[in-house]
Formats: structure tokens, sequence, C-alpha cells
């Protein structure tokens, strides 16, 4: 069962810098006694369970229950794992860092001597997960934080982050549970604020929903703004900006 929250408000500016050092020394060892006694599977397991992130976030010094226990910790991870170290790769980051993830798993991918098959599979589940949680899981909460981890035989998890005012939604994801990006692909997703009003078109009740919406985009905006026309709809704004009447 997928229970639980975790109070992450917004707290402003970077942790210290001290601080930050100590947790990339920490992360590291505590990863290599984790992969030395359960392997490097039970690692992503592990990243992918909002609990025991929160718990290991707080185990490294970060004690402040906020959206910064994600983009620290990731960065942390990011900055002390390594392929030959550890043999794990860490992509992505925050803000405009995460758009980099796809250069990130192809370098690091040839590092852990992944085939370009399979780095190319890597690269569309990142995008795959980031643009399920931006599009398909409509809470409110904007998408800025993308981490994705991966091992030399293709398995991956993914931590993420959206914001809404000044609370976050932290995102987890792990490949072994996914069967598909949009039937109820998490592994978790923890905040502290139910919202009055989402629309989760990944559960398995939207299932009819997501086929006729897609069937919706296959027929072309034309055809929409026909419809919004005949049911004497509001205007509205289509995802890639153009206005609808």
């Amino acid at each position: 069962m997928k229970t639980g929250s975790a109070n992450l408000p917004l707290h402003n500016g970077p942790a210290p810098p001290w601080l930050f050092k100590r947790m990339c020394l920490l992360s590291g060892e505590m990863v290599r006694a984790l992969i030395y006694e359960h392997g490097r599977k039970e690692f992503l397991r592990r990243v992918s369970d909002p609990n025991w992130f929160q718990a290991f976030s707080c185990t490294l010094g970060f004690d402040w229950h906020s959206s910064g226990s994600t983009t620290v910790t990731t960065a942390a991870l990011k900055e002390a794992l390594s392929p030959e170290a550890h043999g794990i790769g860490v992509a992505g980051g925050k803000g405009k860092t995460s758009n980099k993830a796809p250069t990130d798993i192809r370098e690091k991918g040839d590092a852990l001597g992944i085939s370009p098959r399979k780095v190319d599979d890597l690269i569309h589940a990142s995008k795959m997960s980031a643009k399920v949680d931006s599009a398909l899981v409509q809470d409110g909460y904007q998408i800025y934080h993308h981490a994705f981890f991966f091992i030399p035989d293709g398995k991956w998890a993914v931590v993420q982050q959206g914001m809404r005012g000044s609370y976050a939604r932290r995102y987890h994801w792990l490949s072994d549970d996914v069967q598909s990006f949009v039937d109820e692909p998490h592994s978790g997703i923890c905040t502290d604020r139910k919202e009055p009003s989402v629309l989760d078109l990944t559960a398995k009740e939207s299932e009819e929903n997501r086929k006729a919406t897609l069937d919706l985009a296959r027929d072309g905006s034309s055809h929409l703004i026909g419809l919004s026309a005949q049911m004497n709809l509001p205007e509205f704004s289509c995802s890639h900006g153009m206005k609808m009447d």
C-alpha cells in the first residue's frame, strides 16, 4: 500500500557548503556499504522508496523536512557516486541541470559499458517519467527537478520533484515496477498536502479517459475547436500554447 506523507515546505537558500561536503562523503560510503551487502539493485529499490529516501536524507545530516531534502540529497549522490567506484550512474538535477539528463546518461552509460541501444532506452525512460509527472499527473505541481539513477544491466530509478506555491511534491519511480509508463507507474508520491482537485491520468480508473484524450489529440486541433464551439465551452489553451476558442 502506498501510504504516508512528508511535510516538504519551501526553504530558501542553499545548503551550507560545509554540510554539503560532509553529505557527499557520507553518502558515498553508505552507498558503497549498501552495494557490498545487498547489491546495486537494492540501492535503486531503496532510493525509489519515499520513506527510505527521506530517512537517508536526514541520516546524511539534512535534518530539515523541506523541498531541499530532495534536491540536496540527490545532488550529494550525484557528486559522490561514480560509474568507476560504485557502478552507478546519476543523471539530471535541479532546474536547467535536469535538461542535461540525456547527456549525463550517455556519458555515464559509456563509462558503465552499457550498449548504445540500452542507453537510448534509459534516455527514453528518463524523458517519459518526466513527461508523465508534468502532463498526466495534473496536480498543479510544476516539475523542476529530475534525478535519474541507473546501473549496468539497464535497471533505473527516478526521484523528481514539483513545486506548487510554497510546497513540494516528490515522485518516485523504479523500473521493476513499471509495466507501463502511463498505468500506475510510481513506486510512491510524497507530500504532506492533499489537493482538492487532481486529475491523475495514470490511475487504472482513468484508462478510458486516456484513450478518449488520445483519440481527440489524433483528430487534430481543428476538430477540438469545433467540438468546443458546439458545446459552448469557455476558451482554453493547448499544452503547446495555441489559444482555442
